[in-house]
């Protein structure tokens, strides 16, 4: 498996779109709000790519995930679209992208990963927990008035 910049260069827009999409499916009857996953666009997922710092794994020549990657100083690099193919799910895509944004993350001098998870989604609570990720804070979307989403950390 290699990991290979979303810039410019990538190409495959409509795989990147259907990977994440198919990483998310899951999720779509459980949680409230609906993911922000659904309003992407091959035009937005370019415009992310353009301001943050992107990787997609490849393997066999196929797409198997993908993560964003955007500093916030002073401290943390904030982890977004993390998706793992759901047959790649358990090979260790993911570990290998939160590797790739704990490097950008050490480039950039930031100290910690931050990312957000749906509240409903306790299985990632636990797999960001098996990462070294901690549970930080818990908040809503705008319009809700109960947590909607948590947020967790991993100091580097």
């Amino acid at each position: 498996m290699k990991l290979v910049p979303i810039d410019q260069a990538f190409a495959d827009w409509d795989a990147l779109m259907s990977l994440i999409l198919a990483s998310f499916a899951y999720m779509h009857p459980r949680i409230d709000p609906p993911s922000s996953a659904l309003r992407l666009t091959r035009q937005s997922l370019k415009q992310k790519a353009e301001t943050e710092k992107a990787y997609a794994a490849i393997e066999n020549g196929h797409l198997v995930g993908c993560i964003f990657c955007k500093p916030e100083p002073p401290e943390c690099l904030y982890i977004g679209k993390l998706a793992v193919a759901p047959d790649a799910q358990g090979k260790g895509v993911g570990r290998l992208l939160l590797q790739a944004a704990e490097a950008c993350a050490v480039e950039c001098g930031l100290s910690c990963l931050r990312l957000e998870t749906r509240i409903e989604l306790e299985e990632n609570h636990r797999l960001f927990k098996r990462w070294g990720f901690v549970r930080t804070a818990e908040a809503s979307h705008p319009g809700f008035t109960r947590p909607t989403f948590i947020e967790m950390r991993k100091a580097l």
